[in-house]
């Protein structure tokens, strides 16, 4: 049987033609890549935190992180008055019968997600790169077979997880993928369904490889269907990309700021997504892996604020708790 949190936000439909922004964050903020780690903090301290910002959505994260028994994770959820939005899952479809082992992932996660009433499954592209590592584990470039069999089976994945678990996948391009570059986001974009691969549109790594967000809301709006909150400082990506520095590193020196300290800034980016009508999660993931433990509040409490002071008509945004962590606590 289904589990739905009893203590969702609201969730009805705008207007035909009316900007929605559901502004949440995710574990990733918090320093969150890998679903069990030493250097992470305990999902309880990220749940606590995330809800004391003011955030009502979030995201599962990397699957194990947060429980994962659908009746537990309910009632941690609502006792935070949270949200999911959305699951992620990670895609090699260019690789030969790689079908059973992407799926085999997808369908935990798409249960788990459909199970706490998200609408979603973020869909990344492996890395090139060992992510712990930065080593290479596979070439830079796919031949023309292999790009071929990454957007089809990308197509079949999104029909299977919406036939299946009544979910819409939304696309993900990543730093050291084989979809990053904006000449790959628009290839894929030209290369796979319109009708089921709507495009998660990560301001930061776009921004990584100085690639231009407002013009892919402008000349794609009608695929702009969910939004990654993230910024990148320009001058320490010229030396990444300049001297080849491995995803994993160029996180460690600090490439994804705090807004509004780098770029793309926001409120332009809100006033795209509102000027066509768009309806979109905009869940904010500042890349800190690994982070010292009592950095993320701070600086999410901070990204909260500067959001919700663009005061856009279209934004949805929760109110921080009055009580401080510590009160909680005591």
């Amino acid at each position: 049987m289904t589990v739905q949190n009893a203590a969702a936000p609201d969730q009805s439909t705008p207007e035909p033609g009316r900007a929605r922004i559901r502004v949440g964050s995710a574990p990733d903020s918090w320093g969150v890549w890998f679903p069990d780690d030493p250097e992470q903090v305990p999902w309880q301290r990220f749940l606590d935190e995330v809800s004391a910002c003011g955030f009502e959505w979030i995201e599962l994260g990397p699957y194990g992180y947060l429980p994962t028994d659908p009746a537990q994770l309910s009632d941690e959820l609502a006792a935070r008055g949270l949200q999911v939005s959305a699951g992620t899952v990670f895609e090699h479809l260019h690789r030969p019968d790689s079908w059973d082992a992407v799926w085999g992932q997808v369908k935990d996660v798409a249960a788990l997600t459909q199970a706490m009433g998200g609408t979603h499954i973020v869909v990344i592209p492996d890395t090139f790169r060992d992510q712990k590592t930065g080593a290479d584990v596979e070439s830079r470039e796919l031949t023309a077979e292999q790009w071929q069999a990454k957007t089809s089976g990308v197509d079949r994945l999104a029909r299977a997880i919406r036939d299946e678990y009544g979910l819409t996948i939304a696309y993900h391009p990543h730093a050291e993928s084989h979809v990053g570059w904006q000449r790959d986001i628009e290839r894929f974009l030209a290369d796979t369904d319109p009708q089921y691969v709507p495009l998660c549109l990560d301001t930061g790594h776009v921004s990584y490889y100085r690639g231009d967000n407002l013009e892919l809301i402008d000349k794609y709006p009608e695929r702009i269907g969910y939004l990654h909150l993230k910024q990148v400082d320009p001058v320490l990506i010229d030396r990444i990309l300049a001297e080849d520095i491995v995803w994993p590193e160029a996180v460690r020196m600090g490439a994804m700021v705090e807004p509004p300290t780098g770029v793309p800034a926001y409120p332009p980016l809100f006033d795209a997504i509102e000027r066509h009508g768009l309806d979109v999660f905009a869940i904010v993931e500042q890349d800190m892996y690994p982070c010292p433990p009592d950095q993320p509040l701070p600086i999410a409490q901070r990204t909260h604020r500067h959001i919700a002071s663009c005061q856009l008509p279209s934004l949805q945004i929760g109110t921080p708790k009055t009580a401080t962590l510590e009160e909680d606590r005591a």
